[in-house]
């Protein structure tokens, strides 16, 4: 008797089709337009201030821009529950990506426009103003891409996501500096501006998302109360919701610390534009496309909870890869194996740790709840950034400084693993669907 052949021999090229989906390639796009933003106040803007001739300790306190995104959970109800007018006929989701798109646009444009040696408090201000305008836009996008995957579909959805993201805070980012060369800044963002498009063409192109659950309707004081008390209010009623928000406010402080004060060694090892396109920009974006697929491979193998403990692991130990780049100094090929390194555990990680914080999300507040649960998972890296990296890097030298990220991402990994231990982690799973698929996921 003959053995059926397995299905992944009878279709060979069946692991690549749930990328091809409508809604992971609806993801995709909406990651696209998600993370240019972020590169226009992150990256480019430090690679700006730098080449300006900024002082560290102010261009380390531009980082407090992205502290927008930490608090963006106070006005994530409104995107949940306030109807917009006229526009709002067309779809609580569609009407509020398209507003905050055109926003977005507008505030990327006059960010451009200002001349940090000319009025760097105004900059400031509208590098906030644009945090905010993204923020929101963020709020909107995760929303969205939630609801519009199926439980299944989040692994894949979360890579998708992933990579539109990174292919749009790459793109952007090396469009700048490509265009910045001979045009110069305020036209580099405001060529960037058109990044807002892929997510307003998901709008058209899939509609208002099948799973959006409309929260019960209230109306005065107690629609008001409920807008914000009710999503905060069912996630911590969860068993160990206190534990799973202290895990996400801990596990990526190393991370972000390390990441947002990146550029500041490039420029201070004498690394040019052209040179940081090719191997921050370039190998960081192939190898973090690399990390993602591997992370979609992990989460299906592995299941949610040990793939995104060997992710914590993998972006606490990559962080010593910049204390040794600072260490040696100005090196392509170090510089080479530092991105390829960081970006690829960031791109599993990115992958697994989203895909866990989307389960954690009910389905009648997932604006307030995704925003609530982003939001804290940089907010700390942030705030130390802005307030104090500069200094500290000053007082420690880089290799030290690099040396205290890898520390400090240390206690993510252990309370996570704890987390594990405890099943706290299946219990805070929001949806009982989600959690099935969740829990059996790399089983077989």
């Amino acid at each position: 008797m003959t053995t059926p052949a397995p299905a992944a021999r009878r279709d060979p090229l069946g692991w690549i089709r749930p990328y091809l989906e409508r809604a992971p390639l609806g993801a995709l796009l909406l990651g696209i337009s998600s993370g240019f933003p972020y590169a226009m106040i992150g990256a480019t803007l430090t690679t700006r201030l730098a080449q300006d001739g900024i002082d560290k300790k102010s261009v380390t306190a531009f980082a407090l821009a992205f502290l927008v995104y930490n608090i963006k959970f106070l006005w994530a109800p409104l995107v949940d529950r306030f109807h917009l007018p006229l526009l709002g006929r067309l779809g609580q989701r569609r009407s509020w990506l398209w507003l905050t798109a055109a926003c977005v646009a507008a505030a990327t444009v006059h960010l451009g426009a200002l001349d940090p040696g000319a009025d760097l408090a105004r900059v400031a201000f509208a590098a906030v103003a644009l945090g905010v305008a993204g923020s929101t836009f963020d709020i909107v996008i995760d929303a969205y891409r939630i609801e519009l995957l199926r439980p299944e579909q989040l692994g894949v959805g979360s890579g998708m996501s992933q990579y539109g993201w990174r292919l749009g805070a790459v793109g952007a980012g090396a469009l700048a500096l490509l265009v910045a060369e001979p045009l110069g800044w305020a036209t580099a963002y405001a060529a960037c501006a058109a990044f807002v498009l892929p997510a307003a063409f998901v709008g058209f192109w899939l509609g208002e998302p099948a799973r959006h659950r409309e929260p019960a309707a209230l109306r005065g004081l107690a629609a008001a109360w409920e807008a914000v008390a009710g999503p905060l209010g069912e996630f911590f009623r969860r068993k160990g919701a206190l534990l799973v928000l202290l895990f996400v406010l801990l596990h990526k402080i190393g991370d972000t610390l390390a990441n947002l004060t990146f550029r500041l060694l490039l420029n201070d090892l004498g690394f040019s534009n052209a040179e940081i396109a090719t191997y921050d920009v370039g190998v960081g974006f192939a190898t973090m496309l690399a990390g993602i697929f591997v992370g979609g491979i992990l989460y299906a193998r592995m299941g949610l909870k040990a793939s995104v403990l060997l992710s914590l692991v993998l972006m606490a130990v990559s962080n010593l890869s910049f204390a040794v780049l600072a260490h040696v100094g100005h090196s392509n090929e170090l510089l080479a194996f530092t991105m390829g390194f960081e970006n690829f555990a960031s791109g599993i990680g990115g992958v697994v740790v989203v895909a866990y914080l989307s389960a954690l999300c009910n389905l009648s507040f997932t604006a307030t709840q995704f925003a609530l649960l982003s939001a804290a998972a940089s907010i700390v890296g942030r705030f130390v950034t802005g307030t104090t990296a500069g200094g500290l890097i000053e007082q420690m030298g880089y290799v030290n400084f690099y040396l205290l990220t890898t520390v400090l991402a240390l206690p993510g990994v252990a309370l996570f693993a704890w987390m594990m231990k405890a099943g706290l982690v299946d219990a805070s799973i929001a949806e009982t669907d989600v959690r099935r698929a969740a829990t059996h996921a790399g089983e077989g």
